[in-house]
Protein backbone atom coordinates (compact mmCIF):
# COMPACT_ATOMS: atom_id res chain seq x y z
CA UNK A 1 0.00 0.00 0.00
CA UNK A 2 1.32 3.42 -0.98
CA UNK A 3 0.93 5.79 1.96
CA UNK A 4 0.00 9.40 1.26
CA UNK A 5 -2.11 11.32 -1.24
CA UNK A 6 -1.68 10.45 -4.92
CA UNK A 7 -2.94 12.66 -7.75
CA UNK A 8 -2.57 10.51 -10.83
CA UNK A 9 -2.98 12.15 -14.25
CA UNK A 10 -5.40 14.77 -12.95
CA UNK A 11 -6.87 16.95 -15.67
CA UNK A 12 -9.66 19.46 -15.09
CA UNK A 13 -11.63 20.86 -18.02
CA UNK A 14 -13.72 23.99 -18.26
CA UNK A 15 -15.93 24.44 -21.32
CA UNK A 16 -14.32 21.28 -22.70
CA UNK A 17 -10.87 22.93 -22.59
CA UNK A 18 -8.05 21.78 -20.28
CA UNK A 19 -7.67 24.15 -17.32
CA UNK A 20 -5.00 22.44 -15.22
CA UNK A 21 -3.05 19.19 -15.13
CA UNK A 22 -1.31 17.69 -12.09
CA UNK A 23 0.45 14.36 -11.54
CA UNK A 24 2.09 14.05 -8.13
CA UNK A 25 2.39 11.84 -5.06
CA UNK A 26 2.50 13.49 -1.62
CA UNK A 27 3.96 11.15 1.00
CA UNK A 28 3.01 11.40 4.71
CA UNK A 29 4.42 14.54 6.31
CA UNK A 30 5.29 16.26 3.03
CA UNK A 31 3.80 19.62 2.04
CA UNK A 32 3.23 20.16 -1.67
CA UNK A 33 2.74 23.82 -2.57
CA UNK A 34 0.69 24.77 -5.63
CA UNK A 35 1.15 28.35 -6.79
CA UNK A 36 -0.20 30.36 -9.69
CA UNK A 37 -2.16 33.49 -10.61
CA UNK A 38 -5.82 33.97 -9.70
CA UNK A 39 -8.14 32.07 -11.99
CA UNK A 40 -5.62 29.41 -12.96
CA UNK A 41 -7.56 26.74 -11.08
CA UNK A 42 -5.85 26.22 -7.73
CA UNK A 43 -9.06 26.09 -5.69
CA UNK A 44 -10.70 24.09 -8.48
CA UNK A 45 -8.05 21.43 -8.00
CA UNK A 46 -8.90 21.27 -4.30
CA UNK A 47 -12.60 20.99 -5.12
CA UNK A 48 -11.88 17.98 -7.33
CA UNK A 49 -9.86 16.34 -4.56
CA UNK A 50 -12.63 16.89 -2.00
CA UNK A 51 -15.38 15.76 -4.38
CA UNK A 52 -17.06 19.17 -4.58
CA UNK A 53 -16.20 20.17 -8.15
CA UNK A 54 -18.80 22.50 -9.63
CA UNK A 55 -20.96 21.62 -12.62
CA UNK A 56 -19.03 24.01 -14.89
CA UNK A 57 -15.97 21.76 -14.65
CA UNK A 58 -15.11 18.20 -15.63
CA UNK A 59 -12.43 16.34 -13.71
CA UNK A 60 -10.47 13.33 -14.86
CA UNK A 61 -7.74 11.28 -13.24
CA UNK A 62 -7.39 9.23 -10.07
CA UNK A 63 -7.23 10.43 -6.47
CA UNK A 64 -5.83 7.83 -4.09
CA UNK A 65 -5.41 8.09 -0.33
CA UNK A 66 -3.14 5.54 1.31
CA UNK A 67 -3.49 3.40 -1.80
CA UNK A 68 -7.31 3.52 -1.84
CA UNK A 69 -9.00 5.04 -4.89
CA UNK A 70 -11.36 7.75 -3.59
CA UNK A 71 -12.09 9.44 -6.92
CA UNK A 72 -15.82 8.63 -6.76
CA UNK A 73 -16.15 8.42 -2.97
CA UNK A 74 -18.74 10.84 -1.48
CA UNK A 75 -17.06 13.97 -0.04
CA UNK A 76 -17.92 13.21 3.60
CA UNK A 77 -16.28 9.79 3.38
CA UNK A 78 -12.98 10.84 1.79
CA UNK A 79 -11.20 11.61 5.11
CA UNK A 80 -9.66 14.75 3.68
CA UNK A 81 -9.54 17.86 5.86
CA UNK A 82 -9.46 21.37 4.41
CA UNK A 83 -8.75 24.79 5.89
CA UNK A 84 -9.78 28.00 4.12
CA UNK A 85 -8.74 31.64 4.53
CA UNK A 86 -11.96 32.11 6.57
CA UNK A 87 -12.20 30.01 9.72
CA UNK A 88 -15.92 29.23 9.10
CA UNK A 89 -16.72 28.82 12.79
CA UNK A 90 -20.44 28.69 13.58
CA UNK A 91 -21.25 31.95 15.39
CA UNK A 92 -24.25 30.49 17.26
CA UNK A 93 -22.15 27.70 18.81
CA UNK A 94 -19.59 27.78 21.59
CA UNK A 95 -15.99 26.82 20.82
CA UNK A 96 -16.62 23.36 22.27
CA UNK A 97 -19.80 22.87 20.22
CA UNK A 98 -17.91 23.90 17.08
CA UNK A 99 -15.29 21.26 17.82
CA UNK A 100 -17.89 18.59 18.60
CA UNK A 101 -19.49 19.27 15.23
CA UNK A 102 -16.27 18.22 13.51
CA UNK A 103 -15.98 14.92 15.37
CA UNK A 104 -17.26 11.58 14.05
CA UNK A 105 -20.69 10.79 15.54
CA UNK A 106 -21.12 8.43 18.46
CA UNK A 107 -19.23 7.81 21.66
CA UNK A 108 -19.90 8.80 25.24
CA UNK A 109 -20.37 12.48 26.01
CA UNK A 110 -17.66 12.49 28.68
CA UNK A 111 -15.15 10.94 26.31
CA UNK A 112 -15.94 13.46 23.58
CA UNK A 113 -15.62 16.36 26.02
CA UNK A 114 -12.29 14.97 27.19
CA UNK A 115 -10.99 14.82 23.62
CA UNK A 116 -12.10 18.41 23.03
CA UNK A 117 -10.42 19.62 26.22
CA UNK A 118 -7.19 17.81 25.31
CA UNK A 119 -7.21 19.20 21.77
CA UNK A 120 -7.68 22.76 23.04
CA UNK A 121 -4.88 22.30 25.54
CA UNK A 122 -2.58 21.11 22.74
CA UNK A 123 -2.97 24.47 20.93
CA UNK A 124 -2.77 26.68 24.01
CA UNK A 125 -6.51 27.24 24.43
CA UNK A 126 -7.15 25.30 27.63
CA UNK A 127 -10.50 26.17 29.18
CA UNK A 128 -11.88 27.81 26.03
CA UNK A 129 -14.65 25.25 25.34
CA UNK A 130 -17.45 27.51 26.60
CA UNK A 131 -16.18 30.66 24.90
CA UNK A 132 -18.16 32.48 22.22
CA UNK A 133 -16.15 32.46 18.94
CA UNK A 134 -16.87 36.20 18.59
CA UNK A 135 -14.67 36.87 21.64
CA UNK A 136 -11.60 35.20 20.11
CA UNK A 137 -8.69 36.87 18.33
CA UNK A 138 -7.87 35.99 14.74
CA UNK A 139 -5.09 33.67 15.82
CA UNK A 140 -7.32 31.92 18.35
CA UNK A 141 -10.05 31.42 15.76
CA UNK A 142 -7.50 29.94 13.34
CA UNK A 143 -6.39 27.49 16.03
CA UNK A 144 -9.97 26.47 16.78
CA UNK A 145 -10.56 25.87 13.06
CA UNK A 146 -7.43 23.68 12.96
CA UNK A 147 -8.54 21.69 16.01
CA UNK A 148 -12.05 21.17 14.57
CA UNK A 149 -10.57 19.84 11.35
CA UNK A 150 -8.09 17.56 13.15
CA UNK A 151 -10.84 16.12 15.38
CA UNK A 152 -12.52 14.84 12.21
CA UNK A 153 -9.51 12.46 11.91
CA UNK A 154 -8.42 13.33 8.37
CA UNK A 155 -5.81 11.30 6.53
CA UNK A 156 -4.75 14.25 4.33
CA UNK A 157 -4.90 18.04 4.65
CA UNK A 158 -5.65 20.72 2.07
CA UNK A 159 -4.88 24.41 2.67
CA UNK A 160 -6.75 26.89 0.48
CA UNK A 161 -4.99 30.24 1.02
CA UNK A 162 -5.39 29.41 4.70
CA UNK A 163 -3.07 32.15 5.98
CA UNK A 164 -3.94 35.03 3.65
CA UNK A 165 -6.23 36.90 6.09
CA UNK A 166 -3.66 36.94 8.93
CA UNK A 167 -1.14 39.69 9.60
CA UNK A 168 2.56 38.93 9.09
CA UNK A 169 3.43 37.91 12.67
CA UNK A 170 0.27 35.86 13.17
CA UNK A 171 0.64 34.27 9.75
CA UNK A 172 4.03 32.84 10.66
CA UNK A 173 2.79 31.57 14.04
CA UNK A 174 -0.34 29.85 12.70
CA UNK A 175 1.49 28.47 9.66
CA UNK A 176 4.15 26.89 11.89
CA UNK A 177 1.48 25.36 14.12
CA UNK A 178 -0.44 23.85 11.20
CA UNK A 179 2.66 22.54 9.42
CA UNK A 180 4.02 21.00 12.63
CA UNK A 181 0.67 19.42 13.52
CA UNK A 182 0.35 17.87 10.07
CA UNK A 183 3.92 16.57 10.10
CA UNK A 184 3.61 15.19 13.64
CA UNK A 185 0.56 13.21 12.52
CA UNK A 186 2.12 12.11 9.24
CA UNK A 187 -0.48 13.82 7.04
CA UNK A 188 0.23 14.58 3.39
CA UNK A 189 -0.52 18.27 2.80
CA UNK A 190 -1.46 20.14 -0.38
CA UNK A 191 -1.32 23.92 0.02
CA UNK A 192 -2.42 26.47 -2.55
CA UNK A 193 -1.09 29.98 -2.01
CA UNK A 194 0.02 33.20 -3.68
CA UNK A 195 2.72 33.78 -1.07
CA UNK A 196 6.30 32.68 -1.73
CA UNK A 197 6.99 32.78 2.03
CA UNK A 198 4.35 30.11 2.57
CA UNK A 199 6.08 27.93 0.00
CA UNK A 200 9.50 28.50 1.56
CA UNK A 201 8.19 27.66 5.04
CA UNK A 202 6.64 24.43 3.76
CA UNK A 203 10.09 23.15 2.72
CA UNK A 204 8.57 20.86 0.13
CA UNK A 205 8.11 20.63 -3.64
CA UNK A 206 6.40 23.47 -5.48
CA UNK A 207 4.18 23.25 -8.57
CA UNK A 208 3.55 26.48 -10.46
CA UNK A 209 0.32 26.26 -12.39
CA UNK A 210 -0.16 28.09 -15.64
CA UNK A 211 -3.38 28.27 -17.60
CA UNK A 212 -3.54 25.55 -20.26
CA UNK A 213 -6.44 27.21 -22.02
CA UNK A 214 -4.65 30.47 -22.66
CA UNK A 215 -7.35 32.36 -20.76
Amino acid sequence: MTKGLTLRNICILKDAKPLIEVDHHIPPGEILTVMGPSGVGKSTLLAYITGTLGPDFTGMGEIALDGRDITTTPPHLRQIGILFQDDLLFPHMSVGANLAFGMPPGGRRAVRQGLIAEALRDVGLEGYANRDPATLSGGQRARVALVRMMLSRPKALLLDEAFSRLDVALRSQVRTLIFQTAQDRGLPVLMVTHDAEDAAAAKGPVIELRSLSGG
